[in-house]
């Protein structure tokens, strides 16, 4: 049976993926070429859950099972704003953008997914889910030098408020790693039930 890799995400509206390319631009004047693999803007996305790979003919109840998690949850509005690092500004792996929903839809969204997504055999993220927009990674062979100076870089960047969007659905994408990176494509969008 064929897999695929896939996840659940919330894609972004064009003004916000304008404004993570604005950020990018203003970072890669300040940080040298080969420490970073910057993100394409137009990929950037909120992951929900990551499934991995999926036999084929599980979509379907995938799909399913997103359809009941959303059941009864209206759409809501999530702010896109600041800049970041994981771990940590001192050995950063990952540079971010943050995310913030002020009702808590968006953290019941997220806990919703992973119940219903539990049931069918795929095991929940121990991690706390912390909402973010991947920017960049560091490359592996970057130095710890030059890592505390990206981070230092990052501290120092105030990028302030990036839009809002409104958020009405999420989607099951699919995700093929080749050689420039990994190329994603929606399987399905599963709408929120406006209350």
């Amino acid at each position: 049976m064929e897999e695929i890799r896939t996840f659940v995400a919330i894609e972004l509206s064009a003004d916000i993926q304008s404004e993570l390319t604005r950020v990018q631009e203003m970072l890669k004047e300040k940080i040298a070429p080969p420490h970073l693999r910057w993100a394409d803007p137009a990929n950037v996305h909120l992951t929900l859950k990551f499934l991995g790979n999926v036999p084929l003919d599980r979509i379907q109840e995938i799909t399913a099972a997103l359809k009941e998690a959303c059941a009864g949850l209206s759409p809501f509005i999530m702010e896109v704003f600041g800049l970041g690092c994981f771990p940590s500004t001192s050995n950063p792996r990952v540079i971010w953008v943050g995310v913030q929903e002020e009702t808590g839809s968006l953290r019941r969204l997220e806990e919703r997914v992973e119940e219903s997504l539990a049931v069918l055999g795929f095991k929940p993220e121990r991690r706390s889910f912390r909402p973010h927009l991947t920017l960049g990674r560091v490359r592996k062979q970057a130095h710890g030098g030059a890592r505390r100076i990206i981070g230092g870089i990052v501290s120092a960047t105030s990028v302030g408020d990036l839009g809002q969007m409104e958020v009405g659905e999420i989607s099951l994408m699919k995700s093929t790693l080749l050689p420039s990176g990994a190329q994603y494509s929606r399987l399905e969008a599963i709408p929120l039930e406006r209350g």
